[in-house]
């Protein structure tokens, strides 16, 4: 009897402790040095970032759901010419390690400075999808019987995918340090390099210059299960790229100071440089061109992408330049339908969030 009072005593002690602690007011919540709970999900102030976390869990996929053996069947053939396996080999070297690089970036980088939870949720959700879309690359160099080894490591021996990893490389390397912090102006500065480095540059450019690479076979009906498995990674990156824009311009909102003339000129020329990178990836790719594209008209579209993502981002245009490839805003309208005995929808959602109305 003793014991039980003795506990009974202590937990009123434990909740006389812990129930005098504020609970959070949204107002008091911010996506950079927060003082609030972050342990505590609601409430939520950033509907944005939850809306992306449930539709992305909506949008769940492996990529082993995927059959690859119409593609095997192709690669085996003579219907591919040399120019075109080169694409496909060097597409899959830039992104099989890429998507581990923005993973590690987000894990390692990111996610510790980011001090909201329901940011800090997606964030969760992205990281998990980064790793099945590593996993689709292995699977789609092991249903090829590609050397694995050779693909892989890609970003050492390929100069323009080392060059493009390495400019990356660079921003998670400076958060990473062990004296970073975002309490300052220049780290909140060099935090926000970060993010325009792998959400605007990484994922909502060298990314999409690669879908079109891929997506341009599945057009004319070869190696259609990489297509079907492009397309779910597309719809995923599309979802990380807007919740990174919404991000940054959410803490540029909060800390209106780091936003000088002179971090955008900045911006800017990192833009330019990041565009001319791929550009030299693109000539490196399609060094002969192939039937519908060429280097030059890859180079239009980066320019064509980077316009838009410069303005999502309250930046001027810099290159002016059409889109080349208009189909590839007919696949990013995903809600388009499809044969479903060819291929099930991309716009796929688990069975648990699927409307009946």
């Amino acid at each position: 009897m003793a014991e039980s009072a003795n506990k009974g005593a202590a937990q009123e002690m434990f909740f006389e402790k812990t129930a005098v602690k504020k609970r959070v007011q949204v107002d008091e919540k911010r996506i950079l040095n927060c003082r609030a709970d972050v342990n505590q999900l609601v409430p939520i102030k950033y509907k944005w970032a939850w809306q992306n976390y449930i539709e992305s869990c909506a949008n769940h996929w492996m990529p082993t759901e995927v059959p690859m053996s119409r593609d095997i069947e192709v690669w085996r053939s003579d219907k591919l010419t040399d120019d075109e396996r080169r694409i496909i080999k060097t597409n899959l070297g830039f992104f099989s390690t890429a998507e581990s690089l923005v993973a590690n970036n987000l894990v390692l980088a990111i996610y510790n400075h980011v001090q909201n939870p329901e940011c800090r949720q997606y964030l969760l959700r992205q990281a998990f999808e980064e790793a099945i879309h590593t996993h689709t690359f292995q699977y789609v160099v092991e249903s090829l019987n590609l050397d694995e080894g050779e693909v892989f490591n890609m970003y050492n021996e390929v100069v323009t995918i080392h060059n493009k990893d390495a400019f990356e490389l660079e921003l998670t390397k400076n958060i990473m340090d062990p004296n970073f912090t975002t309490e300052t102006f220049e780290g909140k500065q060099m935090f926000l390099d970060n993010l325009i480095g792998f959400y605007i540059i990484m994922e909502g450019i060298f990314f999409y210059s690669g879908f079109a690479m891929i997506l341009s076979f599945t057009r004319r009906n070869l190696m259609v299960g990489i297509g079907e498995q492009y397309q779910y990674i597309l719809r995923d990156e599309t979802k990380h790229m807007n919740f990174g824009i919404d991000l940054i311009n959410q803490i540029k909102i909060e800390n209106p100071e780091i936003w000088t003339t002179e971090f955008q000129e900045k911006t800017i020329q990192k833009i330019q440089e990041a565009v001319h990178l791929e550009c030299l990836y693109a000539r490196d790719c399609l060094p002969n061109g192939i039937l519908g594209m060429n280097a030059q008209m890859f180079e239009d579209y980066v320019m064509f992408i980077a316009d838009r993502r410069l303005e999502k981002i309250g930046l001027p245009k810099l290159y002016g330049k059409e889109n080349p490839f208009p189909w590839m805003s007919e696949i990013l309208d995903l809600r388009k339908e499809k044969n479903f005995f060819e291929t099930r929808v991309i716009e796929y959602q688990s069975g648990g969030a699927l409307s009946w109305d």
